[in-house]
């Protein structure tokens, strides 16, 4: 008994030692959640897309709220077994079932950007096209 009371201020020095307690905790596995979407399927999207090939491109949304129903939310949060969490999120707005703009942290790339440092959330207004435009003042 004598001895673990000698040993006791030694083992609790060792505890804080990085690398004895990362040996003896458990393994944590990797945990992905949401949709996972990337910058080239961000940059297939056009202006005018429908409902269905916005679907196509990017997956069903994670989140489609009946409350906003011209909003879909993709979310994607990546938790490694040790390390810190990621987490992305995108925005698609809709208006007349036709794709108007997106939002998040997750953009298309440009070409000659791709070394800079970008924001961590951007809004992309994405124009309609003309003959859509002037359909929709003829019929106001």
């Amino acid at each position: 008994m004598k001895r673990f009371l000698m040993l006791l201020p030694f083992l609790a020095a060792c505890s804080n030692a990085p690398q004895l307690t990362s040996f003896f905790s458990p393994y944590r596995i990797d945990v992905r959640q949401g949709n996972f979407v990337t910058q080239e399927m961000v940059a297939q999207l056009k202006p005018g897309l429908s409902r269905e090939q916005v679907r196509f491109i990017l997956g069903s949304p994670l989140v489609a709220d009946m409350f906003h129903e011209d909003r879909w939310d993709y979310i994607y949060r990546f938790r490694p077994g040790a390390g810190e969490v990621q987490q992305r999120s995108l925005a698609v707005f809709f208006q007349d079932n036709k794709l108007t703009r997106v939002a998040g942290d997750v953009v298309a790339e440009e070409a000659g950007t791709a070394n800079t440092t970008k924001p961590a959330a951007q809004v992309i207004e994405i124009k309609a096209p003309v003959a859509a435009s002037t359909e929709t003042q003829e019929k106001k």
